[in-house]
């Protein structure tokens, strides 16, 4: 499979990853293997993100490397599952090594089971390999076993123990700095997941209805991302309704949905390893009670406030205090904390109901790389970093300390945003989140949206 992103996207990533190297060092990065559900049943496979950010294959069991010779000239290498037709007739077509030349901009291919044979060769020489330390090192078919034998080969062949390469050194705290700013082509592909994640959160507040349960709109969800092009979710998909929405990681989506109460979905799509990632909350029945009115618009409102913050040169943790601020004298005002804010803030006597950050990175990973902090601090935003806003109130059906009118209800909005030159851009826009917006769309005929649905189709089938 090969991706919408320009070959010459992926050949810069490298070159920029090398440029960060001294010289006489060596890259090693492997791609995903393919993983079992049950005995000969495979999973969906997904590729590493590390590997797919530097090659843009999406073929398991291959092997990067990276090369920066003591003069400084580069090369690009790729190991790849070698063409085999009889196999290929069941699991589809590898792009062999001609293929990582032709097709992906490497310097040279090989085919995977040369490795061990051309690896000792390519590395003699060099004097450090930089590879993921996440991998396991208990492996014996794994890379850091690769590299030991690697290197022992050498020295036991009677090379000098200069030929050898001598230091390893851990290549993701370079590569993950370089993943949290995203590049043009990048911003692209986010915009894109956002659109297509909030389309199927509009489906789902259209089609909601009481007596369905939880798993048919995670099936509306589905359905909407696989009709605009992304066959898979970036994450397991939540729907949580009533007191389920008050479990922050829920996945089970089996109970039926009851007029009277909320439904939070926290689902987005994955469009070409680059993850959506929102989340919405709206009455079953398409009508907020007063009371879920009051602590939606807190958690709207604390939202506001979080966005509001994010601009070049703020810090990464400026948008959770403004949100938790805005939270806590919410919960005030509803009579579910009593207190000064200052003094509710600084004993997190919240807690109970705001367990959470407001944000995190997002990018090939829904929850993805890159340090919070530098130098002890919270770090600068930059242009180019994507990350959520996601704001929260839980009411623990079991909370004996608040009225009883208040329990059970669980509150999230969350958002995908861009850090520009000037302040922020909301990619996750398209999907409604005011009350008002909400209770309108969830409140339009349904035989109406049907019969334009289907023109839209029929007109998209006659273009």
């Amino acid at each position: 499979m090969t991706h919408s992103l320009p070959v010459t996207e992926y050949s810069r990533r490298r070159q920029q990853l090398l440029a960060q190297l001294p010289c006489a060092s060596a890259v090693l990065l492997p791609a995903a293997k393919l993983r079992y559900r049950n005995r000969d049943a495979e999973h969906a496979f997904r590729q590493s993100s590390d590997f797919l950010y530097l090659s843009g294959l999406s073929e398991p069991d291959a092997l990067l490397l990276l090369l920066k010779s003591a003069e400084g000239a580069v090369e690009s290498i790729l190991f790849v599952l070698p063409r085999d037709p009889a196999q290929e007739t069941w699991t589809g077509y590898r792009v062999g090594p001609e293929g990582a030349v032709q097709t992906f901009g490497f310097d040279r291919g090989f085919n995977l089971d040369q490795q061990s044979v051309q690896l000792p060769l390519l590395l003699s020489g060099y004097e450090r390999i930089y590879y993921p330390f996440s991998a396991p090192v208990d492996n014996p078919d794994g890379l850091a076993a690769q590299i030991q034998r690697c290197c022992q080969q050498l020295q036991l062949k009677g090379r000098s123990a200069q030929s050898a390469p001598q230091q390893l050194h851990n290549i993701e705290p370079l590569l993950h700095e370089m993943r949290l700013i995203k590049s043009e082509a990048e911003q692209q592909q986010m915009r894109r997941a956002a659109r297509v994640s909030a389309r199927a959160h509009r489906l789902a507040m259209q089609n909601c209805r009481p007596g369905m349960f939880e798993y048919q709109l995670e099936a509306d969800i589905q359905h909407s991302f696989a009709q605009q092009g992304c066959r898979f979710s970036a994450y397991g998909t939540i729907v949580g309704s009533g007191a389920n929405a008050c479990i922050l990681h829920y996945t089970q989506n089996q109970d039926a949905m009851q007029a009277g109460d909320l439904v939070l979905i926290d689902a987005g799509c994955e469009q070409e390893g680059y993850a959506g990632d929102i989340t919405r909350t709206f009455p079953v029945n398409g009508r907020f009670s007063a009371e879920q009115k009051a602590l939606y618009q807190s958690v709207l409102d604390a939202q506001d406030a979080a966005i509001a913050a994010i601009k070049p040169g703020a810090c990464f943790d400026d948008p959770h205090q403004a949100a938790l601020r805005v939270l806590v004298e919410g919960l005030v005002a509803n009579g579910l904390l009593k207190g000064d804010v200052e003094a509710l803030i600084a004993s997190e006597a919240y807690k109970p109901f705001y367990m959470h950050r407001t944000s995190h990175w997002l990018g090939l990973d829904v929850h993805d790389v890159g340090d919070y902090q530098q130098d002890g601090r919270s770090r600068l935003l930059l242009p180019g970093m994507v990350l959520t806003i996601e704001p929260g109130l839980y009411i623990a059906p079991d909370n004996l300390q608040v009225e009883a009118r208040w329990r059970g209800i669980g509150i999230r909005i969350e958002d995908d945003l861009l850090v520009t030159a000037l302040g922020c851009e909301v990619l996750s826009k398209d999907a409604p989140k005011q009350i008002e917006e909400i209770e309108a769309l969830m409140a339009q005929d349904r035989t109406g949206l049907l019969d334009a649905k289907i023109a839209l189709a029929d007109k998209a089938t006659n273009e």
